[in-house]
């Protein structure tokens, strides 16, 4: 925004504009089309105009951090900074474009040693491959039992990288421990020649800040269970199609255009109640970095491309990770429910980071609850 559009928005002087610049809340920049003006970052005003109307009434405050809101919980893990993700201070897309799964695990851990994931045998059990990972993590909640887990740092670290190879053998059967997981991922699914592209995703999905299933496996480490259970509290939490099976519903909407045709499926979806699956995220409103760096990897499938070109020309909404994902998996010819796979076994990474954390901050996460049912019988009297 000019000067100017950004006062009017914020309705302020120029004065106060200048002050939200000095304390870092609006960036600014150079105009490149004009030498002499500035331009002031549009997502940190609407950041601030969202602040004003919320108000500041106590309740209003703790009802805002649950939902995009306040950050509410200290971390050294990950953070997303300017539309940029982080992972200990580095930029995530940037470790992506050499790092292993290991390496990136090794730096969310905090970690001396590299760590390994060693491959086991899958739980048999009846069902689709996706009831073998919760019954492999339900098995090591049981066995590692709450208030037995280690409290020391690499011991947690070492029975961290135990479980992220237990969900990774449930989901692919790796056959063996030798090589990083990308490569034993890319050998079980004949797909080796594509290992660079599954690295790089890989890394890239390995966490992303305070997530829904994150907050989950730290309110469950914040209880004293095991990690195992911070896993399966995780894996829970990641299976909802507004988390880890967001690809079903961009898998859905990529048929669509396939059948319909683009521009009509996507009219089609953005004028019902549901949101534009795939398009758009709260954190990056200049589009998400982790899709255009993976997306620059390969040459997605036409409809893919035409179905960005077609969002971007009638929304402006650029394709988040979930878009990127469908169409590696796709590119790739992997087998059906590898992007699931994919994104778990990645995000295992960072739940364990964010287990770790927690048990090591020995606090209890317990928020309260503000009721607005029923009138309470009697409480006249209290």
């Amino acid at each position: 925004m000019t000067q100017e559009e950004a006062c009017e928005a914020l309705g302020v002087r120029k004065q106060t504009l200048y002050a939200y610049v000095s304390r870092g809340q609006i960036e600014v920049c150079w105009d490149p089309a004009h030498s002499s003006r500035k331009l002031y970052r549009g997502s940190d005003i609407s950041v601030l105009l969202k602040k004003r109307n919320l108000g500041r009434a106590r309740k209003n405050i703790a009802a805002s951090t649950m939902a995009w809101g306040e950050p509410i919980i200290n971390t050294r893990i990950s953070t997303i900074v300017r539309g940029r993700l982080y992972y200990r201070g580095r930029d995530a897309v940037r470790l992506a474009a050499t790092a292993t799964l290991e390496e990136a695990a090794k730096l969310l851990w905090d970690s001396a040693e590299l760590p390994r994931f060693p491959a086991f045998e899958p739980v048999s059990i009846r069902g689709p491959i996706r009831a073998r990972a919760y019954a492999a993590m339900g098995i090591a909640a049981a066995v590692g039992a709450s208030g037995r887990a280690p409290v020391h740092a690499n011991s947690m670290c070492n029975v961290a990288a135990e479980l992220v190879g237990r969900l990774a053998s449930s989901f692919v059967e790796l056959h063996s421990d030798e090589g990083p997981l990308h490569l034993r991922i890319a050998r079980a699914w004949n797909a080796e020649r594509h290992a660079e592209l599954l690295r790089r995703v890989l890394v890239l999905l390995a966490d992303q800040e305070l997530t829904s299933s994150a907050f989950a496996a730290r309110v469950t480490a914040s209880t004293g269970a095991s990690l195992g259970a911070c896993v399966l509290a995780g894996l829970a939490a990641f299976s909802g199609p507004l988390h880890g099976d967001a690809i079903v519903r961009v898998e859905a909407l990529l048929d669509d255009a396939q059948r319909l045709g683009t521009e009509l499926a996507v009219r089609h979806w953005m004028s019902g109640t549901k949101s534009l699956p795939g398009f758009g995220h709260e954190l990056y409103p200049q589009g998400d970095p982790r899709a255009a760096d993976l997306l620059s990897a390969f040459r997605a499938s036409e409809g893919t491309r035409a179905l960005i070109d077609c969002v971007d020309r009638l929304t402006g909404m650029k394709p988040t990770i979930d878009v990127a994902l469908a169409a590696l998996v796709e590119y790739c010819q992997l087998p059906e429910g590898a992007a699931f796979a994919l994104f778990a076994i990645a995000r295992s990474v960072g739940w364990m980071a964010h287990s770790i954390e927690q048990i090591m901050s020995g606090s209890l996460l317990r928020p309260r609850a503000h009721y607005v049912g029923p009138e309470i019988a009697g409480a006249e009297n209290l």
